[in-house]
């Protein structure tokens, strides 16, 4: 019953701890290449326990799909934030530094926002079945670099993960209203695109 819980615990603690140890330099990889490669791995190694989430505002985007039940989702946002929490203590136990400001503007919430629409019309790709399972994690782990890569050209960290932000110290209330507005948006619009198609579909049938 817990081990959904678990993985989002481990997925979300990887996926943060990734993104310190590469904004303090240890990596010679870009950060969104990390985190998208990190992301892609844990949805082929727990994507069949917990759906791979890993990030409140992918979870909220599900909700609001009716693709997660609401104790569910609270369960995973709990595990989510508890993961990077985690890895920010470990993160401070092992001195590591690095600067970096969250800025509260409104260009760096749609910024946010914008990423997490691209992102999320990705992972709903897969969760509606329209990806073969060889390819899912290459999909999502694909989606988030584009998603990363739109908000920060737009002016954002490119974080597009409220537990992520509070992990990193990147986090302020455009960094949580922008992502969870965007999964809302993205993944209502791939229902609404994919419900399109089947109608479509059905009428050349």
């Amino acid at each position: 019953m817990y081990q959904k819980f678990l993985a989002e615990f481990i997925g979300t603690l990887t996926l943060t701890f990734v993104v310190i140890l590469s904004l303090d330099g240890i990596f010679p990889i870009a950060t969104p290449i990390l985190a998208a490669i990190t992301l892609g791995l844990f949805v082929y190694s727990v994507g069949h326990i917990s759906g791979t989430h890993i990030n409140p505002a992918v979870t909220i985007g599900l909700w609001s799909i009716k693709k997660i039940d609401t104790n569910d989702a609270l369960s995973y946002i709990m595990a989510q934030i508890f993961g990077a929490a985690t890895a920010l203590i470990i993160g401070m136990l092992m001195d590591i530094n690095y600067s970096i400001t969250a800025s509260s503007s409104i260009i760096t919430g749609l910024a946010e926002m914008a990423g997490m629409i691209f992102f999320t019309f990705g992972i709903a790709s897969v969760v509606f079945g329209n990806v073969h399972k060889a390819m899912s994690g290459v999909v999502v782990g694909t989606s988030l670099f584009m998603g990363i890569a739109i908000a920060a050209l737009m002016g954002s960290n490119g974080v597009l993960n409220p537990a992520v932000a509070v992990g990193i110290k990147s986090f302020s209330i455009m960094y949580m209203i922008g992502p969870i507005v965007g999964s809302v948006i993205g993944m209502k619009l791939y229902k609404f695109v994919n419900s399109s198609g089947h109608r479509v579909s059905n009428l050349r049938s």
